[in-house]
């Protein structure tokens, strides 16, 4: 299967260009070295092509080997419940060394000045963990087997090699 089988929507988390005719979907894990490689490299992207692209991140946490990558994804959809999102996604893959740490998650919300007792009820809420694993069912139905994926368009993007130019390159055939 080579295409996105759960469509952007609502709950997706967005930036670029939202209304750009390409779409850019990752499927993540906070925790992957490989995830937090690529996030410079879509950073990049954004920087130099946010006007024509809208990027989308999903949650794929892959929990047998990374054990922290549940609860960097609720961190995340937490803080973005007070409006901070990208920046605690941002944070995440800075900080990624340090998920050992017990109170990396909280020591990251209150570096966003977020307000903690909402972050601390947000997240454990069963709407932010449903949105999570419904972000991760979502890319098993789309054969989501590896992070990063990308999907462009909802096509499968097959030419990432972990190279700034690989994704350019993609985005250069949709133009």
């Amino acid at each position: 299967m080579n295409k996105l089988q759960l469509p952007v929507n609502d709950r997706d988390q967005k930036t670029g260009n939202l209304k750009a005719e390409l779409t850019l979907v990752e499927y993540g894990d906070y925790q992957c070295p490989y995830c937090r490689h690529a996030h410079p490299l879509v950073q990049r992207l954004l920087q130099e092509h946010g006007s024509e692209l809208r990027f989308v991140f999903r949650h794929f946490p892959l929990r047998k080997i990374h054990a922290e990558a549940a609860m960097a994804a609720y961190t995340a959809e937490a803080a973005g419940r007070q409006g901070k999102f990208w920046q605690m996604h941002d944070l995440l893959f800075a900080n990624q060394h340090r998920f050992h740490e017990g109170t990396i998650f909280h020591d990251l919300a209150r570096k966003l000045n977020l307000d903690l007792n909402q972050f601390l009820a947000d997240v454990g809420d069963m709407e932010i963990v449903a949105k999570v694993e419904s972000d991760f069912r979502g890319g098993i139905y789309s054969s989501v087997n590896r992070t990063p994926t990308f999907f462009l368009n909802e096509e499968k993007v097959y030419l990432y090699n972990g190279t700034y130019e690989s994704l350019l390159t993609t985005i250069e055939l949709f133009v």
